[in-house]
């Protein structure tokens, strides 16, 4: 009976479990002499297939291993007796921690683990043509977990293809049909308190009426996955959850990193036909911020703060969190530093700055989080920051890691109040990253403020796929800042365009004469990101077909243009400050008038922001269909080694039968 219950405890194969509870022959050890237990086996999951990176330690002793690709892991245990017990401990984020009594009687002991999957399993979005058969390679699609091989986000190669969440962008049962649209969209709960600020698009604008168009670069992506996560629930998005810059932005578009030694930023344009108007231009503006090796970045002092308030149980929150930070806790090197703060009706400090190697003492700080009580998000920050200050690391990267669903209640909880807060506390430094989480209650507009004030930037977390590119694959952007307060500046020249407009960064606008003054903050840029604008353009002799506003002609400002460069469209300023910096770097690029065959970037990201209006139901969408768009996709696609892409096309299909669940939209691929 010991030796059934020892088995089904703790995941030890039946034969090995038997062999440890053998009773050992006699042996008489020297007094207080120490001998040696190697502790080999294998880490698999419930199908049998091996777990790469599980942490596997023996608790009493300060020694842990990982286990390798195979799942293959070995420990060398001392023991200063015949026969000594000890806890194989063994984690992995995704999966239950498994707890195993092993007996150290004998120079080698073989101990093979299974780990249970922890978080829900991810169920497929089943797409039927109008045969009624599934129209993905003629097979319906299966539900899903983490923990299949090639999707075990977790330890899974940076090349790893996301295509399987093609098509289980779902957590529950939506059911698409190619012949009637929409068979049975998830209800919607109720209650839904979820808040977004709302955004007026940027209509066009005359150059001689503004010739200038200033912005904040914006390397936020929330939008999209927040997008995506309300398409899987059979739902299209509230128009102002969707901001057009985000979603381009979510996108590597193989942009050349900076030419210039030592910049941060490179900054090239490309112009082609907009593809919902031919006769309007559309131009591309990219920022590419330069590479860092995180194996040899400055040392990191990070600080988790952790919303564990009531509203951060269940499903897609505080379990959420814990696996997601587990990702990035997996990542840090000896050097880097975190602690755990958290706050609820009150903040705490659960766990003080701790090394990155200790990783079994973080996983433990995580794993011990629950949620429950009010939400004192004011409190919370203050804390983090003041741990923040008092492990600071000159030169290094010193960062509040902020998760929640940003419904405060408790205490500083305004917006005003909050954005004041954290202006005042970035002063000493430390950057901000903003995590959002959950679904119903999520404050999206409370976020976006608080990140922008913080010198940070702002990502939604849905499932692990997203918190592994955030936070793992694109650590570096996510976490390292190479320039901050970027500003961009575009000058129209009268002479060759008639209108233009900005798509997206409403928000991020900025008067004419801030792009000059470096006490204006502005975004900022992290390692290795891409940013784009892009601008419809109405040139210079073609007819106008936009409405521009009314406005009195100009007494004594010449309108004509007649002195600018022919061959300039317009021209292009960039200022820039290092992260530690308090003045900025002017960059300029003039842009001629003649178009290009447009690029697969161009192409790809002309979908997007397709995407975008369709969602908004854009004035300015022109004779754009959701086919079009998918079109236009599908032939940008690319090699899409990391399946984004493809991801993007499945939404795309998705919500156009949302939108028009008349048409068949839906194509084997």
């Amino acid at each position: 009976m010991r030796f059934t219950n020892l088995a089904r405890r703790g995941g030890v194969s039946t034969l090995f479990a038997a062999a440890l509870l053998v009773p050992p022959r006699s042996v008489t050890m020297p007094h207080g002499t120490t001998s040696h237990t190697v502790v080999t086996g294998r880490v698999l999951d419930a199908a049998g297939q091996p777990v790469q990176s599980a942490t596997v330690s023996i608790t009493e002793r300060n020694t842990s291993t990982t286990s390798a690709n195979d799942g293959r892991y070995t420990l060398t245990v001392s023991r200063t007796g015949e026969r000594e017990q000890v806890t194989l401990l063994t984690r992995r984020i995704g999966y239950q921690a498994r707890r195993i009594t092993l007996i150290l009687s004998a120079d080698t002991v073989r101990a093979d683990i299974r780990l249970s999957v922890e978080m829900d399993r991810l169920e497929a979005v089943v797409v039927t043509g109008a045969t009624g058969h599934a129209t993905r390679r003629g097979d319906e699609i299966r539900a899903m977990d983490l923990s299949a091989p090639r999707e075990q986000i977790a330890g899974a190669p940076a090349t790893a293809s996301l295509s399987k969440r093609n098509a289980i962008l779902s957590r529950g049962p939506l059911r698409i049909d190619g012949e009637r649209g929409i068979i049975r969209p998830r209800r919607d709960s109720g209650g839904n308190t979820e808040a977004y600020d709302h955004l007026d698009e940027n209509p066009f604008r005359s150059p001689h009426v503004a010739p200038m168009s200033t912005f904040s670069v914006d390397v936020d992506r929330a939008s999209y996955s927040n997008v995506r996560r309300y398409l899987a629930s059979g739902h299209l998005p509230p128009k102002d959850a969707v901001r057009i810059e985000e979603l381009v932005n979510y996108f590597p578009y193989g942009d050349a990193a900076p030419a210039q030694t030592g910049a941060p930023l490179g900054v090239s344009t490309e112009l082609a036909a907009a593809p919902w108007n031919p006769t309007h231009d559309l131009l591309r503006i990219a920022l590419r911020a330069r590479d860092v090796d995180m194996r040899r970045a400055p040392p990191s002092n990070l600080v988790f703060l952790v919303d564990v308030s009531g509203s951060m149980q269940g499903p897609g929150r505080l379990p959420l969190v814990k696996q997601a930070l587990g990702l990035l806790v997996n990542e840090l090197r000896e050097e880097d530093r975190v602690a755990i703060t958290v706050y609820a009706g009150s903040a705490g400090l659960v766990l003080p700055s701790t090394s990155g190697a200790d990783k079994q003492k973080i996983m433990a700080a995580l794993d011990g989080l629950e949620a429950g009580g009010s939400t004192a998000g004011g409190a919370g920050i203050r804390l983090a920051y003041d741990v923040a200050q008092r492990n600071f690391i000159a030169g290094g990267n010193n960062r509040v890691v902020l998760c929640t669903d940003g419904d405060f209640n408790v205490g500083q909880s305004s917006d005003g109040e909050l954005v004041r807060l954290i202006e005042q506390r970035r002063k000493e430094g430390s950057f901000l990253t903003i995590l959002g989480f959950g679904m119903g209650n999520y404050k999206d507009s409370k976020m976006e403020k608080l990140a922008g004030a913080g010198n940070g930037n702002y990502g939604y977390i849905d499932d692990l796929l997203e918190a592994r590119k955030m936070l793992v694959k694109e650590m570096g952007g996510t976490l390292v800042t190479v320039a901050k307060d970027v500003k961009l500046q575009v000058e129209f020249n009268p002479a060759r365009v008639q209108a233009y407009r900005l798509l997206g960064y409403e928000d991020r606008l900025l008067r004419d004469e801030d792009f000059a003054n470096d006490v204006k903050d502005a975004g900022d840029v992290g390692a290795g990101h891409t940013v784009t604008a892009l601008y419809e353009i109405v040139p210079a002799g073609t007819p106008l077909d936009v409405a521009l506003p009314e406005v009195s002609s100009l007494r004594y400002q010449r309108v004509t243009g007649a002195d600018s460069p022919r061959n300039e469209l317009l021209h292009v300023a960039l200022r820039y400050k290092a992260p530690d910096g308090d003045k900025s770097s002017l960059m300029t690029y003039p842009v001629g008038t003649e178009r290009t065959r447009a690029s697969e970037a161009m192409r790809f990201a002309s979908a997007v922001a397709g995407f975008g209006m369709l969602l908004r139901e854009s004035p300015n969408m022109g004779t754009l269909t959701w086919s079009q768009m998918l079109s236009l996709a599908r032939g940008a696609k690319g090699s899409d080694e990391d399946g984004y892409r493809a991801d993007f096309i499945r939404m795309g299909e998705i919500a156009a039968a949302l939108a028009k669940p008349d048409k068949v939209v839906m194509r084997d691929r």
